[in-house]
């Protein structure tokens, strides 16, 4: 780890007031200090945003405000949130240790890096953390990649649970800009995928910082479900994950939202299935005809074919516990 000088924000102004290229907000730290560790990142400073008053989780007209520097412990077991939103409170009970969780901020959870092994690796070619240096997990071991929205720069997938849940919830992301001027990005648009940037994981500005994540209402309390399939039950990231919710009138769907994680560089939203399934009746032919749909267009690498019927099975299975509710 670098040498590098430590400042503490009062309030968000001051944060982005001190911010720089060559700087970095510090909130819960479980994540930017593993990359400082491992050298993947050097920033010359570090902003502590520990004093900010954006821990709040509060309800509002629309739905409920979740404050950036919120745990995720806090968020998970909050009352609200595992009363109408349970797809959320699981899966951030489904990332990470008790321990990582009590530490983690949900504005860093949408932040932090892949854990693509070659990203970590400095001595090994990567276009995230090196643009233009090449892919080593293109030809490489590439078991935990993508299927899904990647290219020749970048194969990556985006580890958070978190985020999968807020993808389906239709969440919004609300940024602070320097001038003070506030804008607010709708979840499916704030990460990206590669293309030819891999670089850029999201849509913030430089000197923009996430002051909270807002949920809108929704009816898909008594029938949602998070699923996610690993290779150890525990404090293991996603082979593949499924978030589902389903809004039913009788046996209908009448509205469903769906995203996977383990798949891509961003939450992968499965839109195909969600417009199969859309006034459809509930059945396992039609899950499995939503599923067959939704993974027709992955693109397995030469390490993860297994993924493709692992996410028809994991998207039927989330279907079925969705709709016992």
């Amino acid at each position: 780890m670098i040498p590098f000088k430590f400042s503490i924000a009062k309030n968000p102004s001051e944060a982005l007031g001190l911010i720089h290229p060559h700087a970095a907000f510090l909130a819960g730290g479980t994540n930017i200090l593993d990359l400082m560790k491992e050298h993947v990142a050097q920033p010359t400073e570090i902003i502590d945003l520990g004093r900010l008053p954006l821990n709040t989780i509060k309800p509002t007209a629309t739905g409920i405000s979740l404050g950036a520097l919120a745990k995720n412990t806090e968020t998970a077991n909050h009352q609200l949130i595992r009363k109408d939103y349970p797809m959320l409170s699981k899966a951030i009970l489904a990332g990470a240790s008790a321990q990582i969780r009590n530490m983690a901020s949900n504005g860093g959870n949408l932040l932090q890096r892949t854990r693509c092994s070659y990203f970590y690796e400095i001595n090994m070619p990567c276009n995230k953390r090196v643009p233009g240096s090449g892919c080593a997990a293109m030809k490489g071991f590439n078991r935990m990649h993508a299927i899904f929205g990647w290219s020749d720069q970048c194969v990556a997938v985006y580890p958070s649970d978190m985020a999968i849940a807020l993808s389906a919830l239709n969440a919004n992301v609300t940024v602070m800009q320097q001038n003070g001027g506030e804008r607010s990005i709708p979840f499916i648009d704030f990460h990206l995928l590669p293309k030819d940037h891999p670089e850029k994981d999201n849509s913030l500005k430089h000197g923009e910082l996430i002051t909270s994540i807002e949920l809108p209402k929704n009816n898909f309390a008594g029938h949602s479900a998070y699923i996610k399939v690993r290779d150890r039950h525990s404090y293991a990231f996603a082979l593949v994950s499924v978030a589902a919710g389903f809004e039913l009138q009788g046996s209908t769907i009448k509205t469903a939202h769906i995203a996977m994680g383990g798949v891509a560089h961003k939450p992968w939203r499965a839109l195909k299935a969600e417009a199969f399934l859309k006034d459809k009746a509930a059945t396992l032919a039609n899950f499995t005809k939503a599923a067959n749909l939704e993974m027709s267009a992955a693109k397995p690498l030469a390490h993860n074919k297994f993924k493709i019927e692992m996410g028809k099975q994991t998207l039927i299975h989330a279907f079925e516990v969705a709709l016992k509710g």
